[in-house]
């Protein structure tokens, strides 16, 4: 099952969609349910509420992705984004070439958190930001959303935390990761984290995730790895982060990006003003976005 946040037009308020195809979503109301948002919905269906949502009801109206407005599925995340640093292998020798005293040791899992505004969405236009940021990157990661408070959970039971799977593009300026030797704000900038275009639910995706993570840049392939290929898993990443906190509800986790970013690249080669950015994953969809030329 696929979960949305839409708009039937340009202004409207955001409606929340169900989908069993890549073409097609019915609105929620069609099932009978009702939720203020995403975040709401995820915090409190129940599993009799998933069941009803998995049967289309003979009244409801299939509405065409094509005639809507594709918004993020979560447009506000409650809670900054949690997201693992140089979590494959080949992307973390890459990485310890562009700056090893950024990138180059790993003891351990690597975290740290994204800010976020407002989710980019699908279509949406990635802001450069001309004299703040010299060199705008693009990394293709499974997103992770947990359907229930995390804590102390071992590794074994993990699975059963999950609600559902996105696609995000953690988008970087590298020369404010670097520069400030830490990576929150080269990370934050508003629209730096398009997500979408929908959330998988955990059912519709086997355990562990093993798919295919791709990033194109003007229909050329950077990117082009498995989720199978983590160096931390994502049992591995909640068991150990919630040992010593709370991961809540509604929590967004991105678990990284493989090799083929553009500062991997030799020499380094950073997006620019009309770059089109498609990021793909395997049962999931494309996450498309243009960088802005104004």
């Amino acid at each position: 099952m696929r979960l949305y946040t839409y708009r039937e037009r340009p202004g409207a308020n955001d409606k929340i969609g169900v989908g069993f195809g890549q073409d097609t979503l019915y609105a929620l109301a069609d099932f009978g349910l009702s939720f203020a948002d995403m975040n709401d919905l995820i915090c409190n269906i129940t599993p009799e509420q998933l069941r009803v949502l998995r049967n289309v009801p003979e009244q409801a109206t299939p509405i065409a992705l094509q005639d809507i407005v594709c918004r993020a599925p979560i447009p506000y995340p409650m809670q900054d984004v949690v997201c693992l640093g140089i979590n494959y292998t080949a992307h973390h020798k890459e990485a310890g070439r562009f700056d090893k005293e950024a990138f180059g040791d790993r003891p351990k899992a690597i975290y740290f958190s994204k800010r976020v505004n407002e989710a980019n969405w699908d279509g949406g236009k990635i802001p450069l930001y001309d004299g703040l940021v010299d060199s705008l990157d693009y990394e293709v990661e499974l997103g992770v959303i947990l359907g229930k408070d995390a804590f102390c959970v071992p590794e074994e039971r993990v699975q059963e935390y999950i609600f559902g799977y996105t696609i995000i593009n953690d988008v970087s300026a590298r020369n404010l990761q670097t520069g400030h030797k830490q990576w929150y704000f080269g990370k934050s900038l508003d629209g730096y984290t398009p997500m979408g275009p929908c959330i998988v639910t955990a059912d519709e995706i086997a355990y562990p995730p093993v798919l295919g993570i791709r990033c194109s840049v003007n229909d050329e392939l950077r990117q082009n790895g498995s989720t199978g290929d983590l160096i931390t898993s994502i049992s591995q990443i909640v068991a150990e982060l919630s040992r010593g906190m709370t991961l809540k509800t509604g929590t967004i986790i991105a678990t990284g990006t493989p090799a083929g970013v553009g500062m991997g690249m030799q020499p380094p080669c950073f997006l620019k003003p009309g770059d089109v950015v498609t990021c793909e994953i395997e049962q999931i969809g494309t996450l498309t976005n243009v960088v802005d030329d104004q």
